[in-house]
């Protein structure tokens, strides 16, 4: 079972208050509600992912387990009875989930079949050495909107190490990918901690970004949006050309399928690039222009 630090899904620390849990959970919880992400399956495991977290964390005797044993807090009262049956004290020898040392105590076969140990025999007297996974890092990356619109390479330093990374296009802000075995050395020969990245983006662009759906507003001309036409408007990657209806009204909406931002590990799909149309009144008329005008108001009216 991997770890799963339910409190960086919730934004918070480990100090972190019930007040603190409830409101990260509530604001978390509507921003990724399946009613609000339709068909999107990333936001859908996010909202399970949040939903798990509060769950653990809200209450009061599972967050004091989570605190202590991490991803086996679901077994502590057997560990516990377990350190018991060979005589240890069950608040020592195993620290928290933070990654700290654990003591060399002998463990019963059914502690140590629970995390993986080995029987290994000593000079005199044979003893149980038992196995952990190493400390699980975590890393933030900054990057551009821009920059995830296709598939990307990134170095990072952690701990010293430099680390090769593929980001796949259509990435969503804040969300945390793990990169196995890149995380801490194990204890007695376990595996190697993993490495979580949380990608932090910033919107370089004039899009609004929704999803994998991309909005723009688009500055429409009095007469072109009376009389219909042709005009250029740019989208993420190039510009295209759009026939504009006759008597477009200021607000209308036009979907472009498939012009908008890829979808994260989905081959040659993306979502649609959505605009707003908002039409400008004409500045510093003219005298003929006003007159134009007044004969236009005059035919509406006695029209």
């Amino acid at each position: 079972m991997d770890f799963i630090d339910y409190y960086n899904i919730l934004g918070l620390d480990k100090n972190a208050s019930e007040s603190d849990i409830k409101k990260a959970y509530r604001k978390l919880a509507r921003k990724y509600h399946p009613d609000l992400n339709p068909n999107d399956k990333e936001a859908e495991k996010k909202f399970k992912n949040i939903n798990e977290a509060n769950e653990v964390l809200s209450n009061k005797e599972n967050r004091k387990k989570y605190d202590k044993y991490g991803k086996d807090w679901q077994h502590a009262d057997d560990i516990e009875r377990a350190q018991k049956a060979q005589g240890t004290n069950p608040n020592q020898g195993y620290q928290n989930y933070s990654g700290q040392s654990y003591s060399d105590n002998d463990f019963s076969d059914f502690f140590e079949s629970m995390f993986g140990g080995q029987r290994t025999s000593g000079s005199r007297q044979s003893h149980h050495q038992v196995q952990f996974k190493g400390q699980d890092f975590n890393a933030e990356l900054q990057l551009n909107l821009t920059d995830v619109y296709t598939n990307t390479s990134q170095i990072l330093t952690v701990n010293g190490k430099k680390i090769r990374l593929t980001i796949p296009a259509g990435i969503e802000n804040e969300q945390v990918i793990k990169i196995s075995g890149k995380g801490g050395p194990g204890v007695n020969g376990g595996p190697n901690g993993d490495l979580y990245i949380k990608f932090n983006l910033v919107n370089n662009t004039k899009f609004k970004r929704y999803g994998n759906n991309l909005h723009a507003d688009v500055n429409l001309d009095l007469y072109t949006s009376l009389l219909g036409g042709e005009i250029m408007v740019d989208t993420f990657s190039r510009k295209v050309k759009l026939n504009v209806a006759p008597e477009t009204q200021n607000g209308t909406k036009v979907k472009l399928k498939g012009k908008g931002f890829p979808v994260y590990k989905t081959k040659d799909t993306y979502g649609d690039f959505i605009i707003t149309y908002h039409i400008q009144t004409p500045k510093n008329l003219t005298s003929k222009e006003k007159e134009l005008f007044s004969e236009l108001q005059k035919l509406r009216k006695h029209g």
